[in-house]
């Protein structure tokens, strides 16, 4: 039986010396994933706190198929979030998109921005629009995993226009 000596490697590596490397690598990155699987990521929907009253049912509905993953407390966790590393990354994506909007708690976002202050953000709904227009929501990965994301240009006018309405609609005056 050969010993594989670490200290000096041979000019010519035999298939032999490959053999075994390939295994030890292999040996590590399956020790690797299976110790990662044990860090746990919380993965929760926490309740309905108020959704915005919506301007029509085929507004919420769409939004429920491009947004409501990301952008609610009503979140579909697919079979592969509970892999890491996945799960990291989706738990992260969602955690951000309820931080920037919630449509499950409402009434952060129900506040009209005053005109008068000086760095005033855009308002919600100029923002929505924006990042639906520019293609940056849904996301690509998302649209990737979730085919039904993937809106036309009518749908994506629709759920703009109809999210627009919905954010004027709910918002109380400052």
């Amino acid at each position: 039986m050969r010993r594989l000596n670490l200290t000096r490697l041979p000019t010519q590596p035999d298939g032999h010396w490959w053999r075994q490397t390939l295994l030890v690598n292999a040996g590590i990155v399956l020790i690797v994933a299976a110790a990662i699987q044990l860090i746990p990521v919380r993965q929760d929907n926490p309740p309905v706190v108020r959704e915005p009253v919506w301007d029509s049912p085929e507004t919420r509905a769409l939004t429920v198929l491009a947004c409501y993953d990301c952008h609610s407390n009503e979140t579909n966790w697919p079979w592969y979030a509970r892999i890491a590393p996945i799960s990291w990354v989706l738990a992260y994506d969602v955690n951000e998109g309820r931080e920037a909007l919630n449509f499950s708690e409402w009434d952060r976002h129900a506040v009209a921005i005053d005109p008068d202050e000086p760095f005033a953000p855009k308002p919600l709904a100029e923002r929505i629009a924006d990042e639906i227009r520019s293609g940056a929501m849904p996301p690509g990965t998302y649209r990737l995993g979730n085919p039904a994301a993937r809106l036309s240009e009518a749908e994506k006018e629709a759920l703009i226009l109809g999210l627009q309405r919905t954010v004027e609609n709910n918002q109380s005056p400052p």
